[in-house]
């Protein structure tokens, strides 16, 4: 989850005030620039399980950086080797 995905979905349902308590909560995260190497692995990865774009950063962005494990509602990296897939609407 993204805190750019988290603050659509607050502002669609006009909740400021739960707009503010997750940027407060998510303050501390990690914020990691989309590079030309890391679009370039987002685009190889779209390429072998045609996950939407942002969900393909997303999953680069996990790998590149190391973490053992990518959280997610989506099922398009169902068959992504290499990545712990926690998915939350399972």
């Amino acid at each position: 989850m993204t805190l750019q995905s988290t603050l659509t979905s607050c502002g669609r349902s006009g909740n400021e005030a739960l707009a503010n308590r997750y940027r407060k909560a998510l303050s501390p995260w990690e914020i990691v620039a989309l590079d030309a190497d890391l679009a370039a692995l987002a685009a190889r990865l779209r390429a072998g399980h045609k996950p939407k774009l942002p969900d393909a950063i997303h999953a680069a962005t996990a790998i590149a950086s190391g973490f053992a494990a990518l959280i997610t509602h989506d099922r398009d990296f169902s068959d992504l080797k290499g990545m712990r897939i926690i998915n939350g609407s399972a």
